[in-house]
């Protein structure tokens, strides 16, 4: 079976290897001292130019050391069903082999047509490959994004990280508000980002639902949430947030962006 072939390179992040690799490092190079260990982030998903630097925030929050798998869970933008792809995903970094064997645990329905043309997964993958160079990956797009859904999606996870063995962290990836005034998209992402910081999943959905905050991958974050408090994480950590409005200078219509670390 042929690899994935990216989608967005050339749109969300650089084509050339060499303009993608001085991005990325100019990122980098301005987060700082990683810190948390994370089992767990929340990184976005829009172009680099928008929210790189915020991803990168994300990244740094996991041990430089860690030598294992990363599940990215995102959310289906065209309306497909939960599944996983099992083929080598290649960015302009290099190829990013997929981990057969964690797969297989996880018994999720293989689906490489619905993994083709959708872009949440795709751009993280090139900053796992900068960061942690032969890191294996378990591409998982997450379609329906109920609460039940999520939590069975967390179970599984977990399984298979018990039946594999294998050392996993988890990347959650989502925006959080769509297209409303930088103000509003503040204080709405925020007050729902304040639930996470106890792990709470039934409460980030309740403020989800009662702000209608337009966040993109609620779903995957508590699936990612729950999988990790399963694995000993015992709180979350805003570790930055901006909006479009810091890169575009228009404030009245924003996509709000969030760098969140699960410790």
């Amino acid at each position: 079976m042929m690899n994935r072939r990216p989608r967005v390179a050339g749109m969300f992040y650089p084509a050339d290897p060499a303009s993608l690799r001085e991005m990325m490092a100019g990122f980098f190079a301005r987060t700082g001292k990683a810190g948390d260990n994370a089992l767990g982030v929340v990184s976005p998903h829009a172009g680099y130019a928008y929210s790189g630097q915020i991803a990168a925030y994300a990244y740094s929050s996991f041990s430089s050391d860690f030598d294992g798998t990363f599940v990215i869970i995102g959310p289906s933008h065209s309306g497909f069903s939960t599944c996983v792809s099992a083929v080598p995903w290649e960015t302009p970094l290099g190829t990013a082999p997929v981990d057969d064997d964690f797969i297989r645990y996880l018994d999720i329905t293989v689906d490489e047509f619905s993994h083709r043309d959708e872009h949440s997964v795709e751009v993280q993958v090139p900053f796992i490959q900068y960061l942690f160079p032969g890191a294996k990956i378990a591409p998982i797009m997450m379609g329906e994004q109920s609460l039940a859904s999520a939590l069975h999606l967390a179970d599984k996870i977990a399984n298979a990280e018990e039946k594999s063995g294998i050392p996993i962290r988890i990347v959650a990836s989502s925006d959080f508000s769509h297209y409303i005034p930088d103000e509003v998209a503040r204080t709405q992402d925020l007050y729902a980002i304040e639930a996470l910081e106890t792990l709470d999943v039934e409460e980030f959905y309740r403020r989800i639902w009662e702000e209608g905050v337009s966040a993109c991958g609620y779903g995957p974050i508590a699936s990612m949430v729950t999988a990790c408090r399963a694995s000993g994480a015992m709180k979350g950590r805003l570790v930055r947030y901006g909006t479009s409005a810091e890169v575009s200078g228009d404030y009245s219509q924003v996509v709000g962006y969030a760098a969140i670390a699960v410790i």
